[in-house]
C-alpha cells in the first residue's frame, strides 16, 4: 500500500508480506510508466504482478498485489483505504501526509494483517486506534483535584501563620520562626511537611519556635529535592495517609469530572441532596419524557448524634412525589415535615449512608424543561446551515460545566463556525461538535452557536446534553437538624448535586 506523486516518489508505503526493499521500489518506479492516459480502469497488470490505483487530487493511492488476488476484494479493500485518509488527514497534499503517515500506517495495519484484509468497517478502525484509556482520564482527574485541594490548604495555611505572627508582633511577644525564602529559621521542616500537616491536621496547626541558629544558607527549602516531583504527587498522598476516591471504570469519563469534586469539610452530621434528570425531546418540539429522581441521604459519624430529627422545607410547586424510608415515622413527617426514626430511643446508623428521603417527578409538561435546547439546521447547496439555541426555562437554577453534543458527518473536514456564545471543540475521531458554556444562569440563560458543514438536516441529531448544578431542581431542603430531646440544634453539612443522567433530543 503506497501513496506517490506523479513522479513516483513515494510518500508513505506499508507492506504486509515479506519484500525486499528493492523490489518495492523498483514496483512503485514501474508504476507512472504503466499508467495510460484517457482509459477508465484504475488498475494496471504485468507479468506478475497488478497495480490498484485510485487517484487523489494531485496523488495516487497504489495497492501492489499478485495476478491471482481477487480484484473485486481489492477495489473494496483499497476504497476503505480512501476512506481512513480525512479521519487523519484535513487536506490531501504531501506535507500532510508526511505528518500523519505514522497514523496511517497504524489504520492501514487493521485493515490488512499478513497479507488478508480484516473484516472490520471505519467505525471499528477508528475504535481500535483510538486507544481511548478510561482509567488515565480517572488518574489525571484525581491528581488535578488532589493537586487544587493541597494548593488551597496551603493557601489556608499561609493566611494562619501570617496572621499568627501578627498577633505575635502586635503582643510584643517574638514572631515563631516560619521560615521561607532565604530564611534561616525554618526549624527543620521541609516545605512538603508543611502540605502534609496542612492536610492532614487543618484544625490546629502546631508550630514550634525555631531554634537559633549560625547564620549562612539555608537548606530548608531545597527545589527539586529528591522525592518531591509532581509525578508522584498522588502516590505520596497516599502513603501519607489521605483518603483518594476513584469512581468504578464502569462509570464514562464525562462522568468523572462531575463526580470528582472537591470534598467539603465535613460535620459528624453529613447530609447529601442528589437529584439527576432523564429527559427526551423532539427535535420539532414536544417533550416526550422527563424524569427527575431525588434522595437525601444522612450519614452520622458519632454516635453522640445518632437520635436527630431533619427539618424539612418543602418548597417544591411542580408536583414531585415524595416517600420516607420504612424506618422513618411517616405520620411526623406528614404532619410537621420532620424526618425522625419511628422508635425515638433508637439512633441512626453510624458510618453509614442512609437514604431517608427520596421523591420522583415524571411529566410531559414543556414548562417543566429546565433547559430548553433549539436545533435549525438548513441545507444551502451542498453545505447545511446549522443555528442550535438554549434557553434556561428556570432562572432559579445556576447550570455548571454545560456541553451540547451535536454529531457531524464524517469524512468532509471541520465545520465553519460564525457567531458563537461560548466556546466549541471539534472531535474528528468521534465526529461531534462539542459546544462549552461554563455557566448558564439567570444573567446568561440564553445562547446561540452557528455553524456550516457538508452534510443533511438528519446528519446533527440526537444532540445530547450534559451539565452540573449545586442547586437541585425540586427546591427540597434541609432547614436544620436538631436532637430528639430538647430541641436543641445540631452542626451539621451538607451536598447539593444535580446532574444529567441523559438529556437527550432526538
Amino acid at each position: 500500500m503506497s501513496f506517490l506523486i506523479p513522479a513516483g516518489k513515494a510518500i508513505v508505503s506499508r507492506q504486509f508480506v515479506e519484500m525486499t526493499r528493492t523490489r518495492i521500489e523498483g514496483l512503485l518506479a514501474a508504476f507512472p510508466k504503466l499508467m495510460s492516459t484517457g482509459k477508465q480502469h484504475t488498475f494496471v497488470e504485468t507479468d506478475s504482478v497488478r497495480y490498484v490505483y485510485q487517484p487523489l487530487e494531485k496523488l495516487y493511492m497504489v495497492l501492489v498485489t499478485t495476478k491471482n488476488s481477487n480484484i473485486l476484494e481489492d477495489l473494496e479493500t483499497l476504497r476503505l483505504f480512501s476512506r481512513v485518509i480525512p479521519e487523519y488527514c484535513r487536506v490531501l497534499e504531501e506535507g500532510e501526509i508526511s505528518e500523519h503517515c505514522f497514523d496511517l500506517i497504524f489504520a492501514f495495519d487493521e485493515i490488512v494483517a499478513l497479507g488478508y484484509r480484516e473484516n472490520v468497517n471505519l467505525a471499528q478502525i477508528r475504535t481500535f486506534t483510538e486507544m481511548d484509556s478510561h482509567e488515565e482520564k480517572v488518574f489525571r482527574a484525581v491528581r488535578e483535584t488532589q493537586e487544587r485541594e493541597a494548593n488551597a490548604e496551603m493557601r489556608r495555611k499561609a493566611k494562619e501563620l501570617q496572621q499568627a505572627r501578627r498577633d505575635a508582633e502586635r503582643a510584643g511577644k517574638k514572631a515563631p520562626g516560619f521560615g521561607g525564602f532565604g530564611s534561616s529559621g525554618m526549624s527543620g521542616i521541609s516545605p512538603a511537611t508543611i502540605i502534609t500537616d496542612s492536610i492532614m491536621e487543618p484544625e490546629k496547626p502546631k508550630m514550634a519556635p525555631a531554634p537559633l541558629r549560625p547564620s549562612g544558607p539555608s537548606k530548608a527549602l531545597k527545589l527539586g529535592a529528591k522525592g518531591k516531583e509532581v509525578d508522584n504527587f498522588v502516590d505520596k498522598l497516599k502513603s501519607e495517609g489521605e483518603n483518594i476516591i476513584i469512581p468504578s471504570a464502569g462509570k464514562k469519563a464525562s462522568e468523572a469530572s462531575k463526580v470528582l469534586q472537591p470534598p467539603v469539610n465535613t460535620e459528624s452530621v453529613h447530609l447529601k441532596i442528589e437529584e439527576k434528570i432523564v429527559l427526551t425531546c423532539g427535535r420539532d418540539g414536544g417533550l416526550q419524557n422527563m424524569e427527575i429522581l431525588g434522595m437525601i441521604t444522612l450519614r452520622v459519624s458519632d454516635d453522640k448524634n445518632g437520635r436527630i430529627r431533619l427539618h424539612i422545607n418543602n418548597n417544591d410547586k411542580k408536583g414531585v412525589q415524595l416517600q420516607t424510608h420504612p424506618n422513618v415515622d411517616k405520620k411526623l413527617f406528614t404532619a410537621e415535615s420532620l424526618i425522625g426514626l419511628k422508635n425515638p430511643e433508637k439512633s441512626f446508623p453510624v458510618n453509614n449512608d442512609v437514604g431517608v428521603l427520596k421523591w420522583r417527578l415524571q411529566s410531559t409538561d414543556e414548562s417543566l424543561i429546565p433547559l430548553t435546547i433549539n436545533c435549525w439546521p438548513s441545507e444551502s447547496g451542498n453545505n447545511c446551515d446549522v443555528n442550535i439555541e438554549y434557553e434556561l426555562q428556570d432562572e432559579s437554577l445556576e447550570l455548571n460545566d454545560v456541553i451540547v453534543n451535536i454529531p457531524v458527518p464524517s469524512g468532509v473536514g471541520a465545520p465553519v463556525i460564525g457567531d458563537i456564545d461560548g466556546e466549541y471543540r471539534h472531535d474528528s475521531r468521534k465526529n461531534i461538535l462539542e459546544w462549552c458554556l461554563p455557566v448558564i444562569d439567570e444573567n446568561n440563560k440564553s445562547g446561540s452557536l452557528e455553524f456550516s458543514i457538508a452534510g443533511k438536516p438528519n446528519d446533527f441529531f440526537p444532540v445530547n446534553v450534559s451539565f452540573v448544578s449545586r442547586r437541585n431542581y425540586s427546591d427540597i431542603q434541609v432547614a436544620k437538624v436538631t436532637h430528639v430531646e430538647g430541641d436543641s440544634p445540631v452542626k451539621y453539612s451538607i451536598e447539593t448535586s444535580f446532574v444529567v443522567d441523559k438529556y437527550e433530543i432526538l
